[in-house]
C-alpha cells in the first residue's frame, strides 16, 4: 500500500562519533530532498542510526522501534541504519515488522531512493558495501556549529576477536586527500572552528596529496592546519600499532593539534591482549605513551578498557589496574565484555561470570573516575582558551571545550565559536567552572 512521501524526518544516532557524523550526513541528504527536521515520533520518517558494538546497544534499537507508535495507533516511516542494519539485514523487519527501510553504513547515500521505494509500499533493503565510495554522492557540508566531525577513514583490518567492526564497516579504507580537504574547507566556510578527524583506526589513514606525495595522518593534519578559520584539530579513534613517528611529532609541531589523545589499550595483561588479537603488549603501549608525552608533555590521555574478556583472571585484571595507574587518564571509557555473534571471542571457553565482571568494572571505574577528577582539579587556577560551543542550562551561561576536551561552563554571553580565555575556578568529576579571564582581572 502506498503512503504519502515523508515531509519531515528525525535522525537518532547511537554509539560512536562516526555514527554522529553519519547521522548528520543523512540529515543533510534528507534536507536536500526538501524534507524538514522534526522531533521524535512526530516526524514522518524516523531514522535509527544504530551501533552493534555491545549487545545492549543493539537491543535498545528494537526497544526504540516499539516506542515509535503514536497515540492514534499510527507510526512514522521507520528506517534502521548503521551497524545493526549491516549485521542483521533482513532479519530486522522479520523481528520488527514496523520497519520500512534497512540501510547499512556504507549505503546510506541511497537513503532518498530507499524512502521513495518505501513510499510505494515496498520494504527497502540496502546493505551493500560498494567499491565506489559513498562520500562522492553526499552533498556539500552545511553549518554544524563551532565543532564538527569529519570522517577520513573507515573500516578495520585488525580483527580484534571481540569486535564486529570489520564485518559491519568493512576493510580499512582511506578517503582521498582532495575530498577530505574540500570537506574541511566547506566546514570552515560554514563556521566550524574545530574539526575532529574520525576513523575506526584514524591514524591508519594514508594517501597522496595534490603533488602525488605519500602522506600519513600527520600530513593531512598539517594541511588542515593551513585552512583559514580552523583553529583546532583533533582525531579519534587510534590504534597503538598505527601511532607513527610523524604523528607523534605533529603533537609537538602543529599548534592547532589539541593536546589530547584517545588511544585504546583495552587491557593490561599481555595474555589477554594476545587473546584479543590486539598485536601490542602492555609494555609497548606504556613506552608509546612515554614517547607521546615527551613530544607534548601536557597531553591528556584517554582510553578504552574491556573488563571480563573470556579467560580473564583476577591476576590479569590486576595488571589492567596497574597499567591505568601508570598511565594516568584524563578520561576513559570502560565496559563489560559483551559477546557479539560471529566474533571468535563469543565462542571462547572460560566466559567470565556477569557478577565477576560487574565487580571488576566497579573497581576499574572508581580508579578511572578518581584520575579524571584529579586531572580536572589540577586545572583550578589556570587560564585556558575555551571554544564556546553552545548555551549552558542557565541564562547567560555558555558551555565550551578546553584544549584537553574538558567541558567548561562560564557565565558569559559571547557568541558560539568564540575562543575565550577562561580562568578556571573549580574542577568537578565531569566539568570545569570558570569566569572570563578579563572579568577576573577586572
Amino acid at each position: 500500500m502506498t503512503r504519502p512521501a515523508p515531509k519531515t524526518f528525525h535522525v537518532k544516532s547511537f554509539g560512536c562519533q562516526m555514527n554522529a557524523y553519519d547521522g548528520a550526513r543523512m540529515a543533510e541528504l534528507l534536507e536536500g530532498q526538501g524534507m524538514a527536521a522534526a522531533s521524535g515520533e512526530a516526524a514522518d520518517l524516523v531514522v535509527l542510526n544504530t551501533c552493534h558494538i555491545r549487545e545492549k546497544a543493539a537491543e535498545k534499537v528494537y526497544s526504540d522501534i516499539g516506542r515509535l507508535k503514536r497515540a492514534d495507533g499510527s507510526r512514522p516511516m521507520i528506517a534502521v541504519a548503521g551497524c545493526v542494519a549491516q549485521a542483521e539485514g533482513a532479519e530486522i523487519p522479520r523481528r520488527a515488522p514496523a520497519v520500512d527501510i534497512v540501510v547499512g553504513p556504507q549505503a546510506y547515500h541511497n537513503l532518498p531512493a530507499l524512502v521513495a521505494e518505501a513510499s510505494q509500499g515496498r520494504r527497502a533493503l540496502d546493505t551493500d558495501m560498494p567499491v565506489e565510495s559513498k562520500f562522492a554522492h553526499l552533498p556539500r557540508r552545511r553549518a554544524q556549529g563551532a565543532s564538527a566531525f569529519l570522517t577520513v577513514q573507515e573500516g578495520c583490518d585488525k580483527f580484534c576477536t571481540y569486535c564486529v567492526v570489520p564485518y559491519t564497516r568493512g576493510a580499512e579504507v582511506s578517503r582521498p586527500w582532495r575530498q577530505i580537504i574540500e570537506e574541511a574547507r566547506a566546514l570552515a566556510d560554514a563556521g566550524a572552528r574545530e574539526i575532529t578527524l574520525l576513523g575506526q583506526n584514524v591514524n591508519a589513514w594514508e594517501g597522496e596529496d595534490e603533488a602525488g606525495r605519500a602522506q600519513g595522518l600527520d600530513g593531512l593534519i598539517r594541511a588542515i592546519d593551513r585552512i583559514p578559520g580552523i583553529a583546532r584539530i583533533r582525531y579519534m579513534t587510534s590504534h597503538p600499532n598505527d601511532m607513527r613517528d610523524g604523528l607523534i611529532a605533529a603533537h609537538a609541531e602543529v599548534a592547532s593539534l589539541m593536546p589530547f589523545l584517545h588511544l585504546p589499550v583495552q587491557a593490561g595483561s599481555d595474555r589477554i591482549l594476545k587473546a584479543m588479537n590486539r598485536s601490542h603488549t602492555a609494555e609497548g603501549y606504556l613506552r608509546l605513551i612515554e614517547r607521546v608525552r615527551a613530544a607534548r608533555p601536557d597531553i591528556a590521555i584517554s582510553g578504552d578498557f574491556i573488563v571480563g574478556f573470556p579467560g580473564e583472571t583476577e591476576a590479569d585484571f590486576a595488571q589492567t589496574l596497574a597499567l591505568v595507574e601508570q598511565v594516568g587518564h584524563a578520561q576513559a571509557f570502560s565496559f563489560k565484555y559483551s559477546p557479539r555473534p560471529g566474533t571468535p571471542a563469543a565462542t571462547m571457553a572460560d566466559q567470565v561470570p556477569t557478577a565477576v565482571m560487574d565487580e571488576r568494572l566497579q573497581r576499574l571505574q572508581a580508579l578511572l573516575s578518581s584520575q579524571a577528577l584529579a586531572f580536572n582539579r589540577a586545572s583550578e587556577g589556570l587560564v585556558m582558551p575555551v571554544l564556546i560551543e553552545r548555551d549552558g542550562k542557565k541564562p547567560g551561561q555558555r558551555l565550551g571545550k578546553s584544549p584537553w576536551l574538558q567541558s567548561v561552563l562560564v557565565d558569559n554571553d559571547v557568541p558560539h565559536g568564540t575562543i575565550l580565555d577562561v580562568a578556571i575556578i573549580s574542577g568537578g568529576p565531569n566539568s570545569l567552572q570558570g569566569v572570563a579571564a578579563a572579568q577576573k582581572a577586572a
